[in-house]
């Protein structure tokens, strides 16, 4: 037997040495992340729209001094809307998990770049807040173990009190020692 495994048994059930494979799965597990208001296709459609629109004046244009000085205008302002298109897709891979078992919650937020923050604290001393006076309209934010984390900065008002209410609904679902 390995010394992670005889570890785990002398560690008892609700030791976090234990791996979340041998806590059994989550009481609950959100996931959260920014609204996408334009899909792929979409994105593929503006751009071929832009691109036709704006070619229409500078094609019987071509070959004279003032088509030539219009192109680049043209090229660029496609070339722009294209470039922060991409842009607002990538950052649009920021993720928020949030997971809670009886004896821990966990909040995994994965940033555009890829870079994997994570925060955790137990779900007894865990305080889940909605602020009005906070930065933003009604500002979410958890706080355990000496620190506090926002939540959902992304979302609507309405959908971070939809959020807080869910956290508020799991954690009393969670067994009280």
């Amino acid at each position: 037997m390995s010394d992670q495994q005889n570890h785990n048994e002398r560690a008892g059930e609700d030791s976090p040495a234990l791996s979340n494979s041998e806590r059994g799965a989550p009481i609950i597990s959100l996931t959260i992340w920014p609204h996408r208001s334009l899909s792929r296709k979409g994105f593929r459609n503006v751009i071929l729209l832009t691109a036709v629109g704006l070619a229409i004046p500078i094609v019987p244009l071509l070959g004279s001094p003032v088509g030539w000085a219009l192109l680049p205008f043209g090229l660029g302002t496609v070339g722009l809307l294209t470039f922060f298109f991409l842009w607002n897709y990538r950052d649009a891979r920021l993720a928020e998990v949030l997971n809670l078992w009886p004896d821990r919650i966990e909040v995994i937020r994965t940033e555009p770049n890829g870079k994997i923050l994570r925060w955790e604290a137990n779900p007894y001393w865990v305080k889940v807040t909605l602020r009005t006076d906070g930065p933003v309209e009604n500002y979410l934010t958890l706080k355990g173990n000496d620190r506090e984390i926002e939540l959902g900065a992304y979302l609507s008002p309405d959908e971070r009190v939809e959020l807080r209410n869910a956290i508020e609904d799991a954690l009393r679902k969670v067994p009280r020692p």
